[in-house]
C-alpha cells in the first residue's frame, strides 16, 4: 500500500467530525477507526487559512476511481445531509477519504467489501472556506 498523502483539516471540520464520531454506538465506532486514523494524522488550520485546493467539509469534489475510471462529483457532507443526489456522507469511506485531499492527489482507501480503491482528486468546484463560508 502506497504512503498517505499529506491532509489538511480545518479546526471546526475536526471538532464537529469528532463530536459525531463519539456520539456513534460503540458498536459503529470501530468502522471508524480508520476516519480516526486520518483526523489523528491531519494538519489543522483555521478556516480562514485553508488553502482554495483542499476538500473540506461540504466541498464539491471531482475525483476518479483509478481502478475502473469512473469519474464521480459529490458533495462532502455530515450524516444528516447525506442522501441527496450528489452527496456523499463524512463517514462513508469515499467521504473519509476525501476529506483534507488537495486537488491531484490520490489515496488508497478499504471498501466495505476488504478490496482498496485509488481515488484522485481532480477538480473542488466549491469549497465553502474559499467562498468565505466558514461556519458551513
Amino acid at each position: 500500500m502506497s504512503t498517505k498523502p499529506p491532509i489538511t483539516v480545518s479546526r471546526i471540520d475536526l471538532e464537529r467530525i469528532e463530536a459525531l464520531l463519539e456520539r456513534l454506538p460503540a458498536a459503529e465506532a470501530t468502522h471508524f477507526d480508520a476516519l480516526r486514523a486520518e483526523l489523528d494524522r491531519a494538519e489543522v488550520v483555521e478556516p480562514t487559512a485553508m488553502p482554495k485546493d483542499i476538500v473540506t467539509m461540504n466541498s464539491t469534489v471531482s475525483f476518479e476511481d483509478e481502478g475502473n475510471g469512473e469519474k464521480l462529483t459529490l458533495t462532502l457532507v455530515y450524516p444528516a445531509a447525506a442522501g441527496a443526489p450528489g452527496t456523499v456522507s463524512i463517514l462513508a469511506p469515499v467521504g473519509s477519504a476525501l476529506l483534507g485531499l488537495s486537488r491531484d492527489q490520490q489515496i488508497d482507501w478499504p471498501t466495505p467489501d476488504g478490496r482498496q480503491r485509488r481515488l484522485r482528486v481532480l477538480e473542488i468546484s466549491y469549497q465553502p472556506e474559499a467562498a468565505g463560508h466558514y461556519h458551513r
